[in-house]
């Protein structure tokens, strides 16, 4: 069919202005569009610029933070501005403990928070910084400052480096420190105040019956996580033969410290260390004592562990192990109430020579001494010398290696100075008494042939 040529005029015109006002968009969006199918970057996004000789630190956190999806999805949606420290900037007047802090594993959330705190979800150029508060990606409101003399603030930091960087998706502003969001400061200031608790000494120790081993009145109130007012052997479950009952003190029941989870980390700990296995099955499987320390250190006492390694186990005989208790004494004798590290233990025996410490296997004690350099525990054949220092250290539980398993020595075998002149003594009485006695039989025997023995008391 022929169309007038007015008609065909109509559709060359129409089917123009589709082409420049729908398709050439179109087209030029998908051309300067920094995102493609499938959520990868555009090598001229703002999150390749990042990678920068002078932001390679910080574009490394957010990869460690596992950011790189999330600000992915944010450029694709939105222009970004992002404050960034240089890399000489980032650690400028960054607490040490912070950045253990933000680097541990627990608090993956947190770092992450405070990357987020950087980038703000809109294009703000220099020359139109206003003085406003913006909401971060992280969620947090950061304050921007701008002055009439052209020093512009983000939050506590001054923008040193403007428009450094300039993208199509976006722009990068240098600034002179991290920023740290108030969130992500109040964390951290809790988790350094539990830290501390331990610290805090207990006030007004209550009076303990020595009948019962508890307390005759009520205990006044005590700070969270002070230590315990009961000596720990106190606190040691009664015996196999009766249930145990709860450690006396008044931290009862609270459980400032998560000690089940310390017990089960230290022992992984001595399982990935190698070579002390015997001695974490002894604690797990043939005994109950893993369950036992794990309450003691929730009640907020402290352990040093000596433990022998798996040569010195292996020594060990089947009637040692077979007596009913022995497995528990064995360990008990190498369980110190106090928390030493090696360091600690070897400027003591520097300082004094020879250290008694007090084991949970009472009344026994462990003598330590200064030997090769090292800390030498016991004495003679069946001594044990300090072997892998600090396998773990947390603050309440110490595990130190040792080479030889620790015996206490037998006191027959090892009695004091008056001890032994005492036995000596009582040796000669009992020799010289039938000695004096046949004398004075012998005597009351010729006394008995003039005189009657009767009146006499020593011949009744």
């Amino acid at each position: 069919m022929d169309f007038p040529l007015n008609a065909r005029f109509f559709l060359l015109s129409l089917t123009a202005a589709l082409i420049f006002t729908v398709i050439m968009p179109a087209l030029s969006s998908l051309v300067t569009s920094p995102t493609v199918s499938g959520g990868q970057i555009n090598s001229n996004s703002v999150l390749v610029a990042l990678l920068d000789s002078h932001y390679t630190e910080i574009a490394e956190l957010v990869e460690k933070a596992l950011l790189l999806q999330t600000l992915e999805e944010a450029v694709g949606r939105h222009n970004l501005t992002v404050f960034a420290p240089r890399n000489e900037a980032l650690e400028r007047g960054l607490d040490p403990d912070f950045k253990r802090f933000l680097f541990e594993p627990g608090n993956l959330k947190s770092l992450q928070t405070l990357l987020l705190f950087h980038f703000l979800p809109s294009r703000i150029p220099y020359d139109s910084f206003p003085s406003a508060r913006h909401r971060t990606l992280s969620g947090d409101q950061m304050i921007l400052t701008s002055s009439k003399s052209g020093n512009h603030r983000a939050d506590v930091a001054g923008v040193v480096y403007p428009d450094s960087v300039l993208r199509p998706d976006g722009i990068i502003h240098g600034i002179d420190r991290l920023l740290v969001p108030r969130s992500v400061q109040e964390d951290f200031n809790r988790r350094r105040n539990l830290a501390e608790i331990s610290a805090v000494l207990p006030t007004g120790a209550p009076e303990v019956d020595p009948r019962t081993h508890r307390l005759k009145k009520p205990a006044p109130p005590s700070p969270a996580g002070s230590p315990p007012a009961l000596p720990i052997y106190d606190a040691l479950a009664p015996g196999p033969d009766i249930a145990p009952a709860p450690a006396p003190g008044p931290g009862s029941g609270k459980h400032w410290f998560d000690g089940h989870r310390q017990i089960k980390d230290f022992i992984q700990t001595l399982i990935l260390y190698g070579g002390y296995n015997e001695f974490a099955d002894i604690l797990v499987n043939l005994t109950s004592l893993a369950t036992e320390m794990g309450r003691l250190v929730s009640e907020g006492y402290v352990l040093t562990v000596l433990a022998p390694n798996d040569e010195a186990m292996a020594k060990l005989t089947a009637d040692q192990l077979s007596e009913p208790g022995a497995p528990e004494q064995i360990i008990y004798y190498h369980l110190i109430p106090e928390y030493q590290t090696e360091e600690s233990m070897y400027n003591a025996v520097r300082r004094f020579g020879k250290v008694r410490y007090d084991t949970l296997r009472l009344p026994h004690k462990i003598v330590a001494r200064e030997a090769d350099g090292s800390v030498k525990f016991g004495q003679g054949e069946g001594s044990a010398y300090l072997f892998d220092p600090d396998i773990y250290t947390d603050g309440r539980i110490s595990v130190q290696g040792i080479d030889t398993v620790l015996f206490p020595p037998e006191e027959s075998l090892t009695p004091a100075v008056g001890g032994a002149k005492e036995a000596a003594h009582v040796v000669k009485t009992a020799v010289s008494k039938p000695i004096r006695g046949k004398l004075m039989e012998m005597s009351c025997r010729v006394l008995g042939a003039f005189i009657d023995r009767s009146r006499f008391t020593a011949c009744e």
